[in-house]
């Protein structure tokens, strides 16, 4: 068995197809790790949401930002981007099942001493912490989605403290782990920055360069910064090389040390859309 990792696929189900050709996947030996985003702003969300929930207990997926709007939109948030390409998955007859899976998978996985969330992690908080405050609001799209997903949007609060309660609660871990690049290393985060890290003498450093953060002696994997592209460091690899903007989609062996294997991608966004 390979455990494949791979990067935003953001509806470029081609590109999927093409990559599991090319590092010879087996959908009944292999496994595979998405780090979310799975749909949106490529063309082909429904058929990649389909291809992905087919392979079973062999596709491993934690949400992204694009995932949690997907399903917000679906729920009746009245949060519509020029930039979704999400019509044909909302429409489609298959749609009740394809979303009952999504809203089941988690933020955070772990697996011996591989870590998977689709954006990042705050310096406190720990691999079993994150796990935990994930399963929160796993509970909670479970418990009371329609609610969630009212409250879900925007950027405050921007620092961690363990006594937030409630939605804030919520909304902070969900910016951690879906939409978090740059924080400061006492837990405050900047979401909004989508380019390249700023200088060196920023407080808000790229959240994995904080040298005491809790999850340092687990390898991390993630997505969601398509500025930096493949990021190969001591227990930190990141997997967002720009599919969709005309960049490429991905796959690292978790097992071996192999090179990554890649395909390119169309540009089917403009790169400072919405």
């Amino acid at each position: 068995m390979t455990r494949y990792a791979v990067g935003d696929v953001q509806g470029c189900d081609q590109e999927l197809r093409e990559l599991l050709r090319r590092v010879g996947f087996s959908c009944d030996r292999d496994r595979l790790w998405l780090v979310g985003d799975l749909v949106n702003r490529g063309p082909g969300s429904l058929a990649t949401l389909r291809l992905v929930r087919a392979l079973g207990d062999n596709a491993i997926v934690v949400l992204g930002n694009h995932d949690l709007h997907l399903l917000a939109l679906a729920h009746g948030a009245d949060r519509q981007r020029r930039s979704d390409t999400l019509e044909e998955l909302l429409a489609a007859s298959d749609r009740g099942a394809l979303l009952e899976w999504l809203i089941a998978r988690p933020l955070a996985h772990a697996e011996g001493q591989d870590l998977m969330v689709h954006a990042g992690v705050v310096p406190q908080w720990s691999a079993a912490q994150t796990l935990s405050l994930a399963a929160e609001v796993s509970a909670a799209l479970r418990r009371e989605p329609h609610a969630l997903f009212k409250h879900m949007y925007g950027d405050e609060p921007d620092h961690w403290d363990e006594q937030l309660r409630g939605m804030e609660r919520l909304r902070f871990i969900i910016n951690v782990l879906t939409r978090l690049r740059l924080c400061s290393a006492d837990g405050r985060i900047d979401i909004k920055v989508k380019g390249r890290p700023p200088v060196d003498s920023s407080s808000l450093r790229p959240w994995f360069e904080h040298r005491e953060r809790a999850t340092r002696e687990v390898r991390v994997i993630f997505g969601h910064w398509s500025a930096l592209g493949l990021v190969q460091r001591c227990n930190v690899l990141g997997l967002d090389s720009g599919c969709v903007w005309g960049g490429a989609l991905t796959a690292f062996d978790l097992d071996a040390e192999r090179a990554p294997v890649s395909v390119p991608c169309r540009g089917y966004q403009r790169i400072g859309s919405d």
